[in-house]
């Protein structure tokens, strides 16, 4: 289906040692959002299911080296997703993704744009500094060389979707119009693109926005939606009564109920894109 689709949640109450499948399969009794978040707020057992990626790298055309965090699913070949971190760099939170997208079935690289540099978590003004230090030029040229690396790996089916988070979600949206790909999943990144851009995309879009979103505003998704669709795209948007980040188990602005939600929703849509 062309054009954009708008769904409003519905709102109910809020509610070492280890590799990577011991760490996420050992929460099987718990809903998967749920198991998956107390990874991730556990930073012991979201350092083990980072420790189990291996690290790979690939080199750029201007003779820099970039690295990249990779989760392999049981049984291969599979549909590849491209994870570009948040603000604060590829930390284990991210990996920890990596891991889970890895255990649903998904070859998964986490990328990293920072490199190798993070902030520590609430460091706003070191994340600030690595943030606007990122060469856009570069950072595109990174993530078109790990989604052709993602196309042609043995361990692939050539599929690759993008998901970002914040700063990943932007680059997310950057990366699929750099280069097309088959599906593109963007948390509350900036969306302020051109028609022109957006034409350029192949595979449709799911975004996940919050309405207490101060720096990604309604406005501002609003057209973009308005852009999508005179561009001719799919594109499907979630909006929740939420706050900027509300899917970081990591974070102040976490909601369990939407991050789950949302999560879900991620999956769902990757499994009708990427594996029919």
């Amino acid at each position: 289906m062309k054009g954009p689709l708008y769904v409003t949640p519905p709102r109910g109450p809020e509610g070492t040692g280890y590799g990577r499948r011991t760490v996420l399969k050992g929460l099987a009794a718990a809903p998967l959002a749920t198991g998956l978040a107390n990874v991730l707020a556990d930073p012991k057992l979201a350092r083990a299911a980072a420790n189990s990626l291996e690290e790979v790298s690939l080199t750029l055309s201007n003779g820099n080296q970039v690295t990249a965090s990779l989760a392999r699913p049981a049984e291969t070949p599979a549909p590849a997703v491209l994870l570009i971190h948040e603000w604060w760099g590829l930390n284990d939170q991210i990996k920890t993704m990596a891991a889970e997208f890895a255990e649903q079935g998904y070859l998964a690289l986490a990328v990293d744009l920072y490199g190798g540099e993070a902030a520590e978590a609430g460091d706003s003004e070191t994340a600030r500094s690595l943030m606007q230090a990122v060469d856009a030029e570069v950072a595109t040229e990174t993530l078109t060389a790990w989604t052709d690396w993602l196309k042609q790996h043995d361990d692939g089916t050539g599929q690759v979707a993008t998901v970002g988070w914040c700063f990943g979600g932007a680059w997310s949206l950057n990366a699929s119009i750099a280069r097309p790909v088959d599906a593109t999943v963007i948390y509350y990144g900036n969306v302020d693109r051109p028609v022109d851009k957006l034409e350029q995309l192949e595979g449709p879009v799911l975004g996940h926005f919050a309405r207490q979103d101060q720096s990604i505003t309604p406005e501002m998704v609003e057209t973009f939606a308005s852009r999508m669709d005179e561009a001719g795209q799919d594109l499907t948007l979630y909006w929740y009564d939420a706050d900027h980040a509300f899917a970081n188990p990591t974070g102040a602005r976490y909601d369990e109920e939407d991050a789950a939600q949302a999560w879900e929703r991620t999956l769902g849509f990757l499994k009708r894109q990427l594996q029919g």
